[in-house]
């Protein structure tokens, strides 16, 4: 009886024993608990952001000395300004321009002495029905917009308007070439289309097949596609050299599926982009209690092609 005894003890024994399960390996954000007594401050503070909710990069370029460099690239510095001084400049441009042309049509009228020869019909102006400064300007108008109402036209028998009209029409077509593809290039900018595509409120950190990630959802909300989608983070921190050299808004790039191609995205139906911190991540030596207090920022970076313009939207 004992033997039988000890033998169905022995039986119990292993039918119990808890099975052993080599759990992976986790950084220390699994390991260690958030402890309870948080100060309040620390979950209050707010953090200057690098890249604000808008896509805005929050950066203010400050004691640049070679201003300069901004008028070689003209077109690009127009295209860059807000809307209100590009339509500002815009319309001064051509205001100018009729301005000045008009005076020199008034000056070539003026001495030429057609200004005294008003209603002469025995006298050939250089511009007919040309009787004053207004008349001149909305003459520079009609040249350079060719208008052409057919009042005022220039006639032959004067060789310095005919030498004026053709400068006034090459500089009237350049005008028109910059300004108005100026104006289409900041219409087209896909800006406005990264306003469909919209992230979680929330980024979280869970496991997932039984490794830890940071994981956070993408949408788009147009029928629309975005073609050839790609994404990508970097996390914005400040670091310290082992050297002693101090980085601030130090740029890391966390690794969304660049090895295994799951940064190309179709964005057909809402995804969760996932990054998986392992031993190559830098999440990796922050614990669970050091997280609250990291000045850190995360910036996801989602880059596609219009489908509907072809135009390439950034958006941060």
């Amino acid at each position: 009886m004992a033997a039988n005894v000890l033998e169905e003890d022995s039986m119990e024994q292993d039918i119990e024993s808890p099975v052993t399960i080599h759990q992976p390996k986790l950084p220390k954000q699994a390991r260690e608990d958030l402890p309870k007594n948080i100060s309040k401050e620390c979950a209050k503070r707010k953090i200057q952001r690098y890249v604000r909710k808008d896509g805005k990069c929050n950066v203010h370029h400050g004691n640049v000395r070679e201003t300069y460099r901004y008028l070689t690239d003209i077109f690009t510095t127009l295209v860059d300004l807000k809307w209100r001084f590009n339509l500002l400049i815009f319309v001064m441009v051509y205001t100018v321009t009729w301005l000045f042309f008009g005076m020199i049509w008034w000056l070539i009228a003026y001495m030429r002495g057609d200004m005294d020869h008003i209603g002469d019909s025995t006298w050939t102006p250089c511009v007919s029905n040309l009787n004053g400064f207004v008349s001149a300007f909305l003459f520079s108008i009609e040249t350079e917009t060719t208008i052409g109402y057919g009042y005022r036209v220039i006639t032959d028998k004067c060789p310095e308007g005919i030498i004026l009209l053709l400068v006034q029409s090459v500089l009237g077509s350049i005008v028109n070439a910059f300004m108005v593809g100026c104006m289409f290039v900041k219409i087209s900018q896909p800006k406005k289309r990264a306003e469909t595509l919209v992230f979680s409120t929330n980024a979280v950190i869970s496991m997932r097949d039984g490794k830890l990630c940071l994981m956070f959802r993408v949408g788009d909300l147009r029928n629309s596609h975005i073609v050839e989608a790609s994404i990508r983070a970097k996390l914005i921190k400040s670091k310290q050299t082992k050297e002693g050299e101090f980085i601030p808004l130090n740029q890391t790039d966390i690794n969304v599926g660049y090895y295994t191609g799951d940064d190309r995205l179709f964005l057909v139906s809402p995804l969760i982009i996932s990054h998986e911190i392992n031993q190559q991540s830098p999440f990796w030596e922050i614990s669970k209690a050091q997280l609250p207090k990291e000045e850190l920022e995360i910036v996801v970076i989602l880059e596609g092609m219009v489908e509907a313009t072809g135009n390439i939207s950034y958006t941060l």
